[in-house]
């Protein structure tokens, strides 16, 4: 091939691979970004002090719905959708087990608290199972957190404890920021008690 017939090929693999690139870089810039949402952690425990304690937080159960990073709005008893546009930072399951533990060192009244993996030398587990953390429309929209909590004695595998927590707290606003704020006050108040009630259990 002459060496003006080489030029020419290459400017026009050139000027073919131009439009391509543009093509590829405006699709980057134009793509939906969710707005991505944190949980809360209460900063202290009402309860009584447990120094002599140490206890493991299990990553909480959930069905399918709410094993994920989106946020559910629940339209009717069977019906559920997702947020438009919004997300959680993590799946809602370990983004609750994160919060648990900090709100458990927050009280400052435990002697440890640790997850899976960490070779904490625990006395009790904290198993629990997310029921339910969504807003539900209708007649006014609400944000609903139940959380059922069990507490196991790590030695013989007993319960020592089981309670099921629930806080409804109205939406007050039809925005993804006000469903995502009163969630995480529903949140914070079923936490709180959680933390209440490991304390006095063990």
């Amino acid at each position: 091939m002459a060496v003006s017939d080489m030029r020419r090929s290459r400017l026009m693999k050139t000027m073919l691979a131009l439009p391509l690139l543009a093509l590829a870089l405006s699709g980057c810039g134009t793509a939906a970004k969710n707005d991505t949402y944190d949980l809360s952690a209460p900063v202290s425990g009402s309860g009584p002090s447990a120094k002599g304690r140490q206890i493991l937080v299990q990553q909480p159960t959930a069905l399918q719905a709410l094993n994920s990073e989106q946020i559910v709005i629940k339209v009717s008893s069977s019906e559920i959708q997702y947020l438009a546009k919004a997300q959680w930072s993590d799946k809602l399951p370990r983004m609750v087990q994160a919060k648990l533990v900090e709100a458990y060192e927050n009280s400052g009244k435990l002697g440890g608290v640790g997850v899976p993996g960490q070779g904490l030398a625990i006395d009790y587990q904290v198993v629990t199972d997310i029921r339910a953390f969504e807003i539900r429309t209708g007649g006014g929209s609400q944000a609903v957190v139940e959380i059922s909590a069990k507490i196991l004695n790590d030695r013989n595998g007993s319960v020592r404890a089981q309670k099921v927590f629930s806080q409804t707290v109205p939406a007050g606003g039809g925005s993804n920021e006000a469903f995502v704020k009163a969630l995480d006050r529903a949140f914070a108040g079923v936490t709180s008690e959680i933390v209440d009630w490991t304390l006095k259990s063990i």
